[in-house]
């Protein structure tokens, strides 16, 4: 993949008449139904849905639900040539690898994991109701045969900025200003942000990335043309 390629994946959680003004362009926005996935849990897949395909280096993204009590989870499963991201919205995820990596991400933490030359893991809800996100970031040649590896981000210590009605979890990447630590080996930004009804998100996103954005809640107005976007879509922008 082109090592210019990034992630700009915007979060919603906003109420009507916020905005989040991008110069660039919309490409195609598509909505993402419940649909089952692993082992009795439910997916809306945004990116992989054949609407939009992959978009380099974004291999896949899911908004997930699920809890152990109905049986749901994803059983051991491998992974390789690519990092997933797994960021919690509500609840709990237990974590469990054949290298003997295990633990539990709770509401608000995030895990960057490195799959590298390979890694067989699983992932099972807690006994509540969980809901959380999960991206696939493809890697370039020189970092697919790399040892897997973890960044574990907890909640309290992720970078949080807010401004005029704007709050941005800064998950990975920059914005307002302000940088997080987390080490990406394809330049990414991943924020989670929620915006104050009338306010307005105006991202920097470096030209030539491939950006994207999801909305969990409410509605948005996004691009140039201010465009209504409900929950549960996906927006794709041009270059």
């Amino acid at each position: 993949i082109n090592a210019e390629y990034g992630q700009h994946y915007y979060i919603t959680n906003n109420l009507r008449w916020c905005a989040i003004a991008m110069s660039k362009p919309i490409e195609k926005v598509v909505e993402s139904k419940w649909r089952a996935e692993g082992h009795g849990a439910q997916v809306r897949r945004s990116i992989g849905l054949e609407e939009i395909g992959q978009i380099d280096p974004f291999l896949m993204f899911d908004e997930f639900k699920g809890s152990s009590l109905e049986g749901a989870g994803f059983p051991d499963h491998p992974h390789r040539g690519f990092e997933t991201v797994t960021y919690v919205l509500e609840g709990e995820i237990l974590h469990e690898d054949f290298l003997g990596h295990s633990g539990t991400l709770n509401t608000g933490d995030a895990q960057w994991m490195t799959a590298g030359k390979g890694i067989i893991h699983s992932e099972i809800p807690g006994r509540e109701m969980m809901r959380g996100l999960q991206l696939w970031l493809n890697l370039k040649s020189d970092y697919k045969m790399d040892e897997p590896a973890y960044q574990n981000l907890r909640a309290n210590e992720m970078l949080t900025v807010e401004e005029n009605g704007v709050k941005v979890i800064v998950v990975a990447g920059e914005a307002l200003g302000k940088k997080s630590d987390v080490t990406t080996r394809t330049p990414a930004y991943y924020l989670d942000v929620t915006l104050q009804q009338g306010a307005t998100f105006k991202p920097k996103i470096p030209d030539g990335w491939t950006t994207f954005c999801y909305t969990l809640d409410g509605d948005v107005d996004v691009g140039p043309d201010s465009k209504n976007i409900p929950a549960h879509h996906t927006v794709v922008f041009n270059r």
